[in-house]
């Protein structure tokens, strides 16, 4: 099904300027899927789909060029899921606490994930310490991880 749903995302991006993941949430749901706009955003990241400027001054999404990445990405993610106990945040800080001496790796694929809500990590023994752009940015960003761990 997400393979289904992924492929549709790209079809209708391609075919539609999508100027908001509500758009595409009603698009998706035209066309059969059900699905939450959590799932969408989870989809967004990984399709690696960003939003380009149009001629007309607004902004639509976009796919972009796949690149071959960080070859560790992937076993980066598997610490990542794995190695977490806990998190929270508190405004724009997310600390996220792993098993003992897996907090770098945490951080690691953290910062492998380019986004540009995250500003940088600082990681302890056993702590991540996260600064996200917003108090928003870190609210969606646990939700992330909630669902990332689930």
């Amino acid at each position: 099904m997400k393979a289904k749903r992924q492929a549709k995302i790209m079809e209708i991006i391609s075919t539609t300027n999508v100027e908001t993941q509500e758009q595409l949430l009603q698009e998706l749901q035209e066309a059969g899927f059900s699905c939450t706009q959590a799932t969408i955003s989870r989809d967004i990241k990984e399709l690696k789909i960003v939003k380009e400027m149009t001629n007309f001054g607004t902004y639509r999404y976009s796919a972009t060029e796949k690149d071959l990445g960080n070859p560790f990405s992937d076993r980066l993610n598997t610490i990542f899921r794995e190695c977490i106990t806990s998190f929270d945040y508190a405004q724009n800080i997310v600390v996220i606490h792993t098993l003992p001496g897996l907090a770098n790796a945490a951080a690691s694929a953290l910062d492998a994930m380019k986004a540009e809500y995250i500003l940088g990590t600082l990681a302890g023994d056993d702590t991540v310490v996260a600064i996200l752009r917003d108090a928003n940015s870190a609210a969606v960003f646990c939700g992330e991880i909630k669902a990332l761990i689930s």
